[in-house]
């Protein structure tokens, strides 16, 4: 084998199989949580002060909860959830209850 082809052998091989394959995809579901979460705009900002997740709305009131921010009365946090077709809203019970459509 001469020297040229034993180069694009090489040339080949490195451009194949030596670089390895970089994906945007999460590697633990941690990540693809904190991903999701962040996506949904349910975690602040690392320069915040308090960072982290924190309820939005009248927190002295928080009775009911639709993604973070928190309603008084069911029937406000239901409207906000807008189920629509043939989901209802679902309220799990919790203190505060999170509101669904199911």
């Amino acid at each position: 084998m001469s020297l040229r082809s034993l180069h694009a052998v090489l040339v080949c091989f490195a451009l194949g199989c030596g670089a390895p394959q970089t994906t945007d995809e999460p590697t633990t579901a941690k990540e693809k949580q904190l991903r999701e979460a962040k996506a949904k705009g349910e975690v602040d900002p690392r320069e915040s002060r308090w960072g982290g997740w924190r309820y939005q709305g009248d927190r002295n009131e928080c009775f009911f909860v639709v993604g973070r921010k928190c309603f008084k009365t069911e029937k406000a946090a239901c409207d906000a959830a807008k189920c629509q077709g043939a989901k209802k809203c679902n309220s799990d019970g919790g203190g505060p209850a999170t509101i669904t459509c199911k």
